[in-house]
């Protein structure tokens, strides 16, 4: 009978990588949260995302690896290039970033090269490459070599430990430390474009980018450029937990200069707009000032007055993040669809095609996002179904509606309107009070058919009048809805949120408060980069024809939020804003008829115990309480992990330092007692994670350095392998005794073969017990090498 994938894996497969030179630290296991998909209305989680075998290379011990191949391995019974169109999907994607796409059925091998387009024929899996071999390939391939000094970020370790990025993260950093050091190498200007979909984590790479650039000694000082207070706010956060007192945020008042890492926004630097004169960046920042610049929301402008940042600093390496889609699928011919394509040109002008991509499909799919389902919506009040984007509408469609004028609140007669309106220009010149009452009322109806009407909601209005006007007709709504059910109305409901109303103030309750502020109505305040993760809706009341506009009001909704159980969003279109989807976005986007009605989902689950903790549990994720600076605080698995991957490497800065103390129990248990919990953390991932058959030490050097984790079974099968050389010099009786040890390991991890009678148990006594050691030293020094054979690469 042929073996199962897993046996293949970890009969063949695993035994073949190790003789070619393929340690465990080497090899990564890459696994992603598991899709989420919309299925009658309610979001469904898939089972997990995986790749078999992630490999990397290192020129010496304590460096980073560097991801250069993936395997994609399948039972013995299918061809070795079964796997392959799958890997070659990832390489398509380019989510992994590597050159070397393998497949494999246990017994041969097929290579996918991704810079000539060829695949090899079918080899024995005993020829795989070696990783002197990947490392010389994947060196010729990116232009320069691992020990040149233009690589040494490439080389620098996570300082959280590798679960402090997640694989796209990894691969998009490694993307930009491989551009900038072959364009040092070769002389050139450092520039790259970064494209990833909001709530991917931009905002992070840019900081594990610089602290990794700054730890390799090649930051003088960096500038991370944002719009708005909020969003230097929520920067400065991010590069304080990395950089401390060496980040600090600049204002108009204090230019920061003791500080390494600057985060700034443009209105602060005096380059917001065309006619801004850049006077505090001239001011204060002399040419060639900053060695490192990171532009978030690089799309923001056509390339207009903020653009001498960059050029004020020629030499230094220059970092575009944008959200937008390279690629938008757009029907229009208006002034600010044209306008967009002049931004995406100059992007890829002065940075060139994006270094890496990750987009909203990618991030739904993997599970990283949460799913967008679309409610279009057909109102206008008799006559035509609704004013069309594109044409607009005309005098005859007005006549009979009550119109009202934008700018004045006097009534006009149909026969005095115009001939012809654009969607835009209605909105901006006049005003339906009736559409007004008719949108908010079907939107009403629409929240309590999915549920309730509390549900986190943005509504992007025309202007200042309208958001108000909004706002007042949905509080009216909910009054009456309120007193005719007989629920406590939770005040406020709905409240205007735009830049006339300082409305940033109140973007924190949209965010925390459970008990108010439900629907915030804005115009462009929550258009771009500001955190919202509980965000349910997202309403086009206005005429979008931007596409850029449009996918970042889409990227309001994407953030998962574990805490409320958010695993997706709904897009209300009430002005056929989504026309303007790019092809990215196609995929994962689930439409509905708007009459449809929805059962409200279940109500949360109370909190569960585990090892003794807290842990709530929702459709999207888990939070675990747990204590920060002296206080209580839930924070969600994904999180947790970080806490206790970072805790161990500031313990256990290698995984041959952590190897080292794992097989002393003394040090062993020092090193738990210094993690999370008093040590109780590492017992809970491992619970929480269903990986029962794995020993701590898998479990922990997972997390911590990347190690693809082994069962206890799988680890102590391995041990015969690893050491088959060593074990057969030896008596059979010695060899089938340490064999019968690694046996006890398998049935109760490291502890259990630390039991003072584990000599005595019936397999170790049949093998040949004490009596086949003794000329291997005292029992505790047995124990002592078997362990570190057991743990060995």
């Amino acid at each position: 009978m042929p073996r199962s994938e897993h046996q293949t894996r970890f009969e063949l497969v695993n035994p073949a990588l190790r003789a070619r030179g393929w340690t465990e630290d080497l090899v990564r296991v890459e696994e992603t949260a598991g899709a989420v998909e919309i299925i009658d209305g309610r979001p469904r989680k898939q089972s997990k995302g995986r790749v078999d075998y992630l490999l990397r290379v290192k020129p010496r011990p304590d460096a980073q690896a560097v991801a250069v191949a993936l395997i994609e391995a399948k039972s013995e019974a299918h061809p070795p290039d079964h796997g392959l169109e799958q890997a070659k999907n990832y390489a398509r994607c380019h989510r992994f970033g590597v050159p070397f796409i393998f497949a494999t059925n246990g017994h041969l091998f097929v290579e996918y090269d991704r810079s000539s387009g060829l695949t090899t024929d079918p080899q024995q899996l005993g020829a795989f490459p070696s990783p002197d071999d990947l490392r010389a390939r994947y060196e010729q391939t990116v232009g320069f070599s691992l020990d040149d000094e233009e690589a040494r970020p490439l080389l620098v370790p996570y300082r959280g430990g590798e679960t402090s990025r997640r694989y796209y993260q990894d691969a998009a950093i490694r993307a930009v430390l491989e551009k900038v050091a072959r364009c040092r190498k070769e002389g050139q200007p450092a520039r790259c474009l970064l494209s990833l979909a909001t709530g991917s984590g931009k905002t992070r790479i840019a900081v594990q980018l610089l602290r990794r650039i700054a730890d390799a000694g090649q930051l003088r000082r960096a500038l991370f450029v944002c719009d708005r207070d909020e969003l230097r706010s929520q920067a400065y956060a991010a590069f304080h937990n990395a950089f401390g007192n060496d980040a600090a945020p600049v204002s108009s008042g204090e230019p920061q200069k003791n500080a390494r890492v600057l985060i700034a926004t443009y209105q602060t630097l005096g380059v917001a707009t065309d006619d801004a004169d850049a006077g505090f960046l001239l001011a204060n920042y002399p040419e060639d000032y900053f060695s490192h610049i990171v532009i978030d929301e690089c799309h923001r402008s056509a390339w207009g007055k903020w653009s001498i940042v960059l050029k004020r600093n020629p030499s230094a390496v220059q970092i575009g993040l944008t959200a937008t889609p390279r690629k938008l699928k757009v029907t229009d011919r208006s002034k600010a669809a044209e306008a967009d394509a002049a931004i995406n040109r100059d992007n890829l002008t002065h940075f060139g095609d994006p270094v890496y991509n990750y987009d909203i499909s990618q991030g739904i799919e993997d599970g990283y996002l949460a799913a967008c389902e679309v409610v279009k919506h057909d109102i206008f009040l008799e006559g035509r179904e609704q004013i069309e984007a594109e044409t607009g509408v005309d005098r005859e469609d007005l006549e009979g509606k009550r119109l009202v004028d934008a700018h004045t609140g006097e009534i006009v007669e149909a026969e005095r309107a115009e001939e012809h309106y654009t969607a835009q220009r209605f909105e901006n010149r006049l005003l339906m009070p009736d559409r007004v009452r008719a949108m908010c009322e079907d939107l009403f109806a629409q929240l309590l058919a999915t549920g309730r009407p509390e549900q986190k909601t943005v509504v992007f209005c025309v202007r200042d009048s309208h958001a108000d006007r909004v706002a007042t007709t949905l509080n009216n709504l909910y009054a009456r809805w309120c007193e005719r059910e007989g629920r406590e109305r939770l005040e406020p409901y709905a409240f205007k949120c735009t830049a006339a109303a300082q409305g940033s103030q109140y973007l924190a309750d949209l965010r925390g408060a459970s008990r108010s502020h439900f629907v915030a109505t804005t115009v462009d305040l929550l258009s771009t980069g500001v955190d919202v993760p509980c965000l349910q809706n997202v309403v086009f009341f206005r005429y979008v024809q931007s596409p850029i506009a449009f996918h970042q009001m889409v990227g309001r909704g994407t953030r998962l939020d574990p805490p409320s159980g958010k695993l997706m969003f709904r897009v209300h279109d009430y002005t056929d804003a989504t026309r303007l989807l790019g092809e990215e976005l196609v995929g994962p986007v689930y439409e509905r008829d708007e009459r449809e009605e929805r059962e409200p989902g279940p109500a949360p689950e109370p909190p569960i115990v585990v090892e003794g903790m807290e842990v709530r549990v929702t459709p999207a994720g888990r939070s675990i309480l747990t204590q920060r600076d002296g206080e209580p605080v839930w924070v969600t698995v994904e999180e947790y992990k970080e806490l206790l991957a970072g805790k161990l490497v500031e313990e256990a800065p290698t995984l041959d330092e952590f190897r080292a103390r794992w097989v002393v129990p003394a040090d062993r248990r020092e090193l738990l007692s210094h993690l999370p919990d008093t040590g109780r953390s590492p017992s809970v991932v491992r619970r929480l994670d269903g990986m029962g058959d794995f020993d701590l030490y898998d479990v922990l050097a997972g997390l911590a350095y990347g190690l693809a984790p082994l069962t206890r079974g799988d680890r102590a099968h391995a041990f015969t392998y690893k050491h088959a050389g060593w074990l057969a010099t030896l008596p059979p009786p010695t060899a089938n005794t340490l064999a019968a040890l690694a046996g006890q390991f398998a049935r109760a991890g490291t502890e259990g073969l630390e039991h003072p009678q584990v000599f005595q148990t019936p397999e170790v006594k049949r093998a040949g017990g004490l009596g086949a050691l003794e000329h291997l030293g005292r029992p505790a020094d047995v124990l002592h090498s078997t362990k570190e054979r057991l743990f060995a690469g």
